[in-house]
């Protein structure tokens, strides 16, 4: 009988656990337990005799897949996978999956949710802002660029996004605007939200000279990854840019001096908030464990991240 085994520093919610167990138990396998663990070496222990593994943001390194012998999938519960050595799990004969879209509508509110906060000056009795008619550039189109510009219509914001690999032609179904690079996104937009993931590529992309292009009052969002910020370019953005704002649910390396300096124009979140809600916890656990009986039993590798 294969074991599925749930391997989650923050827990899944219980009934997320619920519904996980009778979907495996259901298909005839056998679910294993470890969460809030402490210890690498109780990750490292529990793995050794499972066939699967359900992640959330825990690492799966190297370490990890050299001594999980039976493995044959991990499934990330969310979006992005850069906790997993996708290198390490080929090598392997691993497959690895995450479960995209499941917590687009919860990364998608935390957009606003930041924007209402910042646009208002922090909620700290002055007058702010509207959002209304200014112009919001969504970089990347993908589930939650979806999801932003759902939420963003209904804002009355003017719409326009980037992405290199996303249909024009159901971006501009949606009432978006399509632009043609991410530097004209940036100097048209005045607001910029980030929805791009962590790639050699575009790593430390949103760097000065890009955001330096922005209209005066210009406001960054990311909800996406922390690498995707050249974090000594932003320093230099809220030194020479006294109308900018960076808001976030990653706090970069240098939270701290951010914090200290600019604190009526820098906002993060203590910890990534993006997919912490009771549905999205739901949602994604129980796609995860669909996806690996659906892999198990049928060999389908449809949300393969991993050659």
């Amino acid at each position: 009988m294969a074991k599925i085994l749930i391997a989650t520093d923050k827990p899944f919610a219980p009934v997320a656990v619920k519904g996980i167990r009778e979907i495996v138990e259901n298909a005839g396998f056998e679910l294993a337990l470890l969460e809030k663990y402490t210890e690498k070496t109780q990750l490292l222990e529990a793995v050794k005799t499972a066939d699967a593994i359900i992640v959330r943001s825990d690492i799966i390194d190297k370490d990890v897949l050299d001594v999980a012998k039976q493995l044959k999938i991990v499934v990330r519960a969310g979006a992005g996978y850069d906790n997993i050595d996708l290198n390490a799990a080929t090598s392997k004969g691993v497959c690895v999956m995450n479960t995209p879209g499941q917590n687009a509508n919860a990364v998608a509110e935390l957009v606003f949710g930041l924007l209402i906060y910042g646009i208002r000056g922090f909620f700290n009795g002055t007058s702010g802002t509207e959002l209304k008619d200014k112009k919001l550039g969504i970089l990347a189109y993908g589930h939650v660029g979806r999801n932003v510009a759902r939420i963003g219509k209904g804002f009355g914001l003017k719409q326009y996004a980037f992405d290199a690999y996303a249909s024009i032609v159901a971006i501009e179904n949606d009432g978006v605007k399509v632009v043609s690079s991410r530097e004209e996104l940036f100097k048209t937009c005045q607001i910029v939200s980030l929805h791009i993931p962590a790639t050699e590529e575009t790593k430390k992309s949103i760097n000065f000279e890009l955001m330096n292009q922005m209209p005066k009052g210009a406001i960054v969002v990311n909800t996406a990854r922390k690498e995707v910020i050249d974090e000594s370019g932003l320093a230099k953005m809220f030194a020479e840019r006294p109308d900018f704002k960076y808001l976030t649910d990653i706090q970069p390396s240098n939270h701290a001096e951010l914090l200290a300096a600019y604190p009526d124009r820098y906002f993060a979140t203590p910890k990534k908030m993006g997919a912490q809600t009771a549905e999205a916890n739901i949602n994604a656990g129980l796609a995860a464990a669909n996806q690996i009986v659906d892999f198990l039993k049928n060999g389908n590798e449809k949300y393969r991240v991993n050659k």
